[in-house]
């Protein structure tokens, strides 16, 4: 028996790539494709079990949120959510008995960089992520760089040894911080999704990258989650709670 899934953001780039994933999966039946100016209406409609958020992130609290009150299992690839955001559509997720699951990164690989990057944490002193995208992403930084970032402040016991003082003749040319891990956001034409964590000790650095080349490299875990999401309980956070990791 298929699922009946539905995509809010058909006509992006990603979401067109995950309207060709679900359409090529044997288990998966696209119901619906939903582009900016459509109803969302047409996920009820259609009779679809599971809704795919790729759209903006101006828009896509209010479409998880229409999708879980109507009882729809909701998969989130669009960053920008809050930690407010998520708690409220948890909330709705439990009310509505529709599950929710939010990933800042389907890209095996990019799991894996950031568990990598929170267990070298606790083992040197100083931590910085580089991201990079194509210039038409919409927010900055990154809900991969947010989410490695928070993932190896957890790890720790002891704040980072962040430098202080000095001073930036260029305002913000030391990044953003995250609770002592600077992050710096790179926009370029040609990019697709691409991280580095550099951590540092006395006497050595560790460098872990990952990079995306294709769009097609987030499609694995996007279907893991469709057909996964049913299963889980109210909100889900992070590709890593898929994986036996």
């Amino acid at each position: 028996m298929t699922t009946k899934v539905g995509v809010i953001g058909a006509s992006g780039k990603m979401g067109s790539e995950v309207c060709r994933a679900v359409e090529a999966d044997d288990d998966l039946e696209l119901v619906a494709r939903v582009v900016r100016g459509d109803s969302l209406g047409a996920l009820v409609d259609s009779g679809a079990e599971v809704a795919i958020e790729f759209s903006i992130p101006d828009s896509v609290k209010d479409n998880a949120a229409f999708c879980l009150r109507n009882g729809i299992h909701t998969v989130i690839g669009t960053t920008g959510l809050t930690s407010g955001d998520l708690d409220e559509l948890g909330g709705l997720a439990k009310k509505h008995e529709a599950n929710c699951f939010v990933a800042p990164n389907f890209a095996i690989g990019a799991v894996l960089m950031m568990e990598f990057a929170a267990r070298a944490s606790p083992y040197f002193e100083v931590a910085e992520i580089v991201e990079r995208h194509d210039k038409e992403k919409l927010d900055a930084p990154s809900g991969t760089s947010l989410r490695t970032a928070a993932l190896m402040n957890e790890a720790r016991t002891k704040p980072w040894d962040t430098p202080v003082g000095g001073k930036e003749s260029l305002p913000g040319a030391r990044g953003g911080e995250v609770d002592g891990v600077h992050v710096h956001s790179l926009r370029t034409p040609g990019s697709v999704a691409h991280q580095e964590v550099i951590l540092g000790s006395p006497g050595q650095t560790l460098t872990i990258r990952h990079d995306s080349q294709d769009r097609g490299s987030f499609m694995p875990g996007v279907i893991l989650a469709v057909k996964r999401v049913s299963s889980l309980e109210d909100l889900t956070v992070g590709l890593e709670r898929l994986l036996d990791l």
